[in-house]
C-alpha cells in the first residue's frame, strides 16, 4: 500500500474566528448528569452515539412513519471551499447551538435555527501526517464548557464551546510514524473517584504503531491513565509504568529461536481509534480494539507453525476497561490472529434483553464486525475477567448478518471460536518470490460493515446495520518495517460480490440471529443509522440521499438529495417544539480511495463539504 497524500490548500492559523460568538450564544455548561441522561433528554445531542450506552435511539416521535414523507429541509450550512474529501462525523447539539467536526480536523460551532456560523477552529496540521484512509474526523464531544475533538496530527484539543478559543491541547503521538486520531472523544465518570474522564483511542495500525486507550482530565488534558491493547506493554496510572496488558503466563504472540518476541510484536496495532460505550453500573470504557500489524499474519507466526495456534492478543475485538485504573477487565476477540484487517472497531453496543428460554434479563453487546459476523457478548461475564486465556469465553452468538462469507463456517459458542475454512489464510510467497498466491475472500478488509455505527431500538428490539457485500483477492507480500511507511505486508484488490447491489440495510434480531428485513442500495452504505420513537429508521446513501425507512418492515418513505455522498451519522432533535433532524454530505473515506471494482461506482459521485438539517414544514406536522 502506498502512503496515502491528499490535496491539501496553504495551511491557516491554528485558529481561525471567522465570527466571534456573541454573548447571546454563551450557553449552559454540560453536567455528568446531563450526560448520563443523553438518551433521555431529546432537546440536546451530546454524546456520540446519542447516550452511553451507544444505541443512537431517540425518544422523539413528532416525525414518525405516517408524516415523514413531508419532511423539508430548514437550512444547510457549508464547510469550505476546497477542503472537501470525506465528512464522516456526528454532530453534537447543546443549547441551540450544533458543533460539526470536518474534514482536516476542523470545526465548527453554528446556529441551530438559522444555519449560521459561529465560530470555526481549524488545526494547523503537519505536512506529514498519515491518516490511512482519508483526512475523515468523526466528531467531538463536550462536558463543562469544553468540546473536545481529535486531529490527524496525533493530537487531541479542548475549546472552549461559547468562544473556539483553545484551552488546551496534548499530542499523545508521533504522527510522523503513523500515530494520528479521527474518532470522536468520549466522556465517562470513574464511579469510584467521582472524576470525570475523557476517554479516547490512537489510529495508525497500517503503519505499525501499538494502539493506546487514553483517560484525561477534561480540564487541564493531563493523562490520567493510559492502556495499550498489544499484549505484554506496559500501561500507565497516574504518569507511572502500571502494569502489562494481558497475562505474561499465557503468551499469544510467539517469540523467535533465541526466545525473542518477534519484530510485529513491537509494531502490533490494535489501536482502539472508534468511540467508546460505558457501562455506568461496572464502571467499564467498552471499546473495539483493531487488527494486529502487519495484515500478513505469517509475521505474526512462529517459523513453521500454523497460524491459528497464535491470537495475537489484544486486538481485532472488544475490549472492557476500568475506568479507576486502566486495566483491562475482559476482552472478546472476533478474529484472531486475524489476517484479513478485519478488525474490531465498529461500535459495541450496550444494550438488555430477556433470554427467551429463562425469561431471565441479560446484560448485552451487540458488535457488527467487518468480519461478517454479528456477535451478542455477555457483559457481566466480561467485568469478570472473561475472555483472557483459560477463562470461560462471553459469546452467546454469532450470527452472519451477510452472505457470502467464506473465511469462516460459523463461531463455536463453546470456545468462542471461529470454525475457520481451510485455504483462506493468504499463504507466504514460494521461496525466491516476491509475492504469495492470491485468495479470494469475503468480506474484504472494507468489511461486511466498517466504522459506521449501528443503531437499536427498542421499540421494534431489533438493529439496523449498514453492510455490503463484497470480496477482495488478497496475496501476501515481502515485508520490513520502515517507521512511517505502511506496514502491510499483503496485497489486494476490492471484488463484487452481486451484480444488482453493493450496499443492504439489515434490521437484525440479536435473540435469533434472523434478518428481519433488507434494503439493497446499489452503491456501497459508507453512513451510520438512528431510530426514533417514531418507528424510523435514518441513513444516508453513498449517491448522496438521505433516507429514512420504516423501522418495523423496511419501507422507504422518505428521501432527499444532499448533492454529494453521504457518509456521516444522522442525528435528532427537539427544539422549540419541533423535532429536527441533522446530517453531513461529503463523499470520501476509504472506499473511493480503495474502490477497485467498486470504482465505476465511486467516480460518479461528486465532492461535498455541507451539513443539511430538516423538520416538518408547520402546515404539516398533524
Amino acid at each position: 500500500m502506498k502512503k496515502m497524500t491528499f490535496p491539501r490548500p496553504a495551511l491557516l492559523a491554528a485558529l481561525v474566528a471567522a465570527t466571534c460568538c456573541s454573548s447571546a450564544y454563551a450557553g449552559k455548561t454540560v453536567s455528568w448528569e446531563d450526560l448520563l441522561n443523553d438518551d433521555k433528554t431529546p432537546q440536546d445531542v451530546l454524546s456520540y452515539g446519542l447516550g452511553l450506552k451507544a444505541q443512537r435511539h431517540s425518544t422523539l416521535a413528532k416525525v414518525n412513519t405516517r408524516n415523514v414523507a413531508n419532511l423539508v429541509p430548514a437550512w444547510s450550512f457549508s464547510f469550505g471551499g476546497e477542503k472537501q474529501r470525506g465528512q464522516e462525523g456526528q454532530a453534537l447539539v447543546h443549547d441551540g447551538v450544533i458543533y460539526a467536526t470536518s474534514s482536516y480536523s476542523r470545526i465548527f460551532a453554528i446556529d441551530a435555527r438559522s444555519g449560521k456560523r459561529l465560530w470555526e477552529y481549524e488545526a494547523r496540521l503537519p505536512d506529514d501526517i498519515r491518516p490511512c484512509c482519508d483526512v475523515v474526523n468523526r466528531g467531538p464531544a463536550i462536558y463543562g464548557d469544553k468540546i473536545f475533538f481529535g486531529t490527524l496530527d496525533a493530537s487531541i484539543v479542548a475549546l472552549n464551546k461559547d468562544t473556539g478559543k483553545v484551552v488546551w491541547k496534548k499530542k499523545f503521538g508521533d504522527h510522523k510514524i503513523g500515530y494520528t486520531m479521527t474518532g470522536a472523544p468520549f466522556v465517562v465518570k470513574d464511579q469510584q473517584s467521582g472524576k470525570v474522564l475523557l476517554v479516547h483511542g490512537s489510529s495508525g495500525d497500517e503503519f505499525g504503531v501499538v494502539g493506546w486507550l487514553f483517560a484525561r482530565d477534561p480540564d487541564t488534558g493531563e493523562e490520567v491513565w493510559a492502556r495499550p491493547l498489544v499484549e505484554g506493554h506496559m500501561g500507565r496510572l497516574n504518569g507511572k509504568d502500571s502494569t502489562p496488558t494481558g497475562d505474561p503466563a499465557a503468551p499469544s504472540w510467539p517469540r523467535d529461536k533465541d526466545g525473542q518476541l518477534v519484530e510485529a510484536w513491537h509494531h502490533g496495532g490494535g489501536a482502539p481509534w472508534q468511540t467508546a460505550s460505558y457501562d455506568v453500573d461496572r464502571n467499564m470504557v467498552v471499546i473495539g480494539a483493531g487488527n494486529p500489524a502487519p495484515w500478513n499474519t505469517w509475521h505474526r507466526t512462529k517459523e513453521g507453525d500454523d497460524p491459528r495456534n497464535w491470537d495475537s492478543l489484544f486486538t481485532s475485538g472488544q475490549a472492557y476497561v476500568d475506568a479507576a485504573t486502566g486495566e483491562l477487565k475482559g476482552f472478546y476477540q472476533h478474529t484472531p490472529n486475524d489476517a484479513w484487517d478485519f478488525s474490531g472497531n465498529n461500535s459495541v453496543v450496550l444494550f438488555e434483553y430477556k433470554d427467551p428460554k429463562t425469561g431471565k434479563l441479560v446484560k448485552a453487546s451487540a458488535h457488527a464486525d467487518r468480519n461478517g459476523f454479528f456477535f451478542v457478548t455477555d457483559r457481566e461475564k466480561l467485568a469478570t475477567g472473561a475472555g483472557y486465556p483459560n477463562k470461560p469465553t462471553s459469546l452467546i452468538g454469532a450470527w452472519p448478518f451477510v452472505e457470502g462469507i467464506t473465511w469462516a463456517k460459523g463461531f463455536d459458542v463453546k470456545t468462542g471460536k471461529p470454525i475457520e475454512v481451510e485455504g483462506q489464510r493468504p499463504p507466504q510467497p514460494k521461496p525466491g518470490a516476491e509475492k504469495g498466491e492470491s485468495v479470494f475472500v469475503s468480506p474484504p478488509f472494507l468489511g461486511g460493515t466498517n466504522w459506521m455505527p449501528m443503531s437499536y431500538s427498542p421499540q421494534t428490539e431489533l438493529f439496523y446495520i449498514p453492510a455490503n457485500h463484497w470480496a477482495m483477492d488478497y496475496w501476501t507480500e515481502k515485508l520490513t518495517y520502515k517507521a512511517g511507511s505502511a506496514y502491510l505486508g499483503q496485497g489486494f484488490r476490492i471484488k463484487r460480490l452481486f451484480d444488482d447491489h453493493v450496499g443492504t440495510l439489515r434490521a437484525m434480531d440479536p435473540k435469533t440471529g434472523k434478518i428481519a428485513w433488507e434494503h439493497k442500495e446499489k452503491f456501497p452504505l459508507w453512513a451510520g443509522t438512528l431510530t426514533t420513537a417514531g418507528g424510523l429508521v435514518f441513513t444516508g446513501t453513498s449517491d448522496g440521499y438521505v433516507k429514512a425507512f420504516d423501522a418495523k418492515n423496511g419501507k422507504e418513505l422518505w428521501k432527499f438529495q444532499t448533492g454529494s455522498g453521504v457518509v456521516s451519522v444522522p442525528i435528532t432533535w427537539e427544539m422549540d417544539g419541533e423535532q429536527y433532524v441533522g446530517i453531513q454530505s461529503g463523499y470520501g473515506g476509504a472506499v473511493p480511495l480503495w474502490g477497485g471494482d467498486m470504482a465505476d461506482l465511486t467516480k460518479q459521485v461528486t465532492q461535498g463539504a455541507s451539513m443539511w438539517v430538516f423538520k416538518l414544514p408547520r402546515v404539516a406536522k398533524n
